[in-house]
């Protein structure tokens, strides 16, 4: 039941962090301990098992050795496989009690509960605004440091997000992504078809 519940009763004394299983927190204990034995060659990474550095190694590597065999898809890692494999099942065993939608994956579920929660535990290390994920931080964050990692295939430009370098290669490619439903008319640009709509066929 703690699969579906998150309860995580087992608590470390040394940082607080807590486990759903007495294993997993034994596990733990042992990383305040013992010595991180196995280093990563490529970058400042240390691991308590070398199975985790194996794993881990695969970001570098590229190395994707497990595949689904329903739709070729390759992953570095078998519980990514699993978890995927889920959605060809659809087996969705995680059910949010909050408006009962349900999931393939535990941290699914958990990054969905943050919308009931309003739980924000990325902090961006340059100003005090807060984000419910990862993904949302690492692009304010590009604001601070003028990170362009987007680069266009046709042109020297740059961009913060990829959605902008998408935005911008259609200028490239003269793509015409958005389509009018009332008449048919294809625009590059959303608010191209927006202002389209408005002067059009609103009512």
């Amino acid at each position: 039941m703690r699969v579906h519940t998150e309860e995580k009763t087992f608590a470390c004394d040394q940082c607080g962090k807590s486990f759903k299983q007495l294993s997993t927190l034994k596990a733990h204990i042992n990383s305040h301990t013992r010595a991180k034995l196995y280093a990563c060659d490529q970058c400042d990474k240390v691991f308590l098992r070398a199975q985790n550095l194996e794993q881990h190694l695969r970001v570098h590597t590229k190395e994707k050795p497990y595949s689904c065999h329903l739709c070729g898809k390759s992953f570095s890692r078998l519980d990514h496989l699993k978890g995927h494999q889920k959605m060809h099942t659809g087996v969705r065993e995680y059910m949010c009690f909050e408006c009962e939608k349900t999931f393939t994956t535990a941290n699914s579920l958990k990054l969905h509960e943050r919308i009931h929660t309003g739980e924000k535990p990325y902090k961006c290390s340059h100003c005090d605004k807060r984000f419910s994920y990862s993904g949302d931080l690492k692009k304010h964050e590009r604001i601070h440091t003028g990170e362009k990692p987007y680069k266009c295939s046709h042109c020297d430009k740059k961009f913060n997000h990829s959605g902008n370098l998408k935005k911008h290669e259609r200028i490239h490619s003269g793509e015409k992504t958005y389509h009018c439903t009332e008449c048919g008319k294809r625009f590059k640009h959303l608010s191209s078809l927006c202002s389209h709509t408005k002067n059009n066929h609103s009512k």
